[in-house]
């Protein structure tokens, strides 16, 4: 099927992913409570609806060749959000272990699948995402599940920093950088290649026209 007939392309992936982590971004940047509950609850939000994206890119977008990624991601997303999803194991353990294992595990796979893809508009792409949730689970696995300091930026003000809340604010800081890369390669790729596309059937045309 020509790519400009498809009503769901490698831009719409990248939109569709921009868009998800936009709005997880979001939901924990401006909500007061960072606690292992609301960032569990935003987190399975995430990766479930990501994994739908997955689903679609594997069946619409990608050749049969080229499938496995979105695939093993998908599967591996939807299982982890389903364990993040239950209220009953929202724990400071269950975020941490979470977040760990699927940054660590989805970010391999996107970063090798771009790393063999070398060359193809999208590998790049790739790479970069995958080092992103693979930096993610290093900085998430660093911090102290039961860390907590106390500091008072002023007189008579005293507040507390918690391993969750480290972790929660780590992961919406993840969120909202995939969102702009994510939304940037969504939008520039096609123009450029349409660029490309047009400059070289000028140069074949006006070698057409010499012969």
């Amino acid at each position: 099927m020509p790519t400009a007939s498809r009503t769901f392309t490698l831009r719409h992936v990248q939109l569709a992913r921009a868009a998800l982590a936009a709005v997880a971004a979001i939901m924990i940047t401006f909500s007061p409570d960072h606690s292992a509950a609301v960032g569990l609850s935003v987190f399975s939000g995430f990766v479930l609806s990501t994994a739908l994206v997955h689903v679609i890119a594997a069946v619409i977008v990608h050749p049969a060749g080229r499938r496995w990624p979105a695939v093993v991601m998908s599967i591996l997303s939807f299982l982890i959000g389903m364990v993040a999803s239950v209220p009953s194991l929202r724990s400071d353990g269950v975020f941490f272990g979470t977040v760990i294992a699927w940054a660590a595990l989805t970010g391999l796979v996107e970063l090798l699948a771009g790393i063999r893809r070398r060359g193809d508009e999208d590998a790049r792409d790739a790479i970069i995402t995958g080092a992103l949730g693979l930096l993610l689970a290093v900085i998430v696995l660093l911090v102290p599940v039961g860390f907590t300091q106390e500091y008072s930026p002023e007189p008579g003000a005293t507040f507390t920093v918690t391993g969750i809340i480290l972790a929660v604010g780590f992961f919406g800081g993840y969120a909202a950088i995939v969102a702009v890369f994510q939304g940037i390669a969504g939008l520039t790729p096609r123009a450029r290649k349409t660029v490309e596309t047009d400059a070289g059937t000028d140069s074949l045309a006006d070698h057409g026209g010499r012969a």
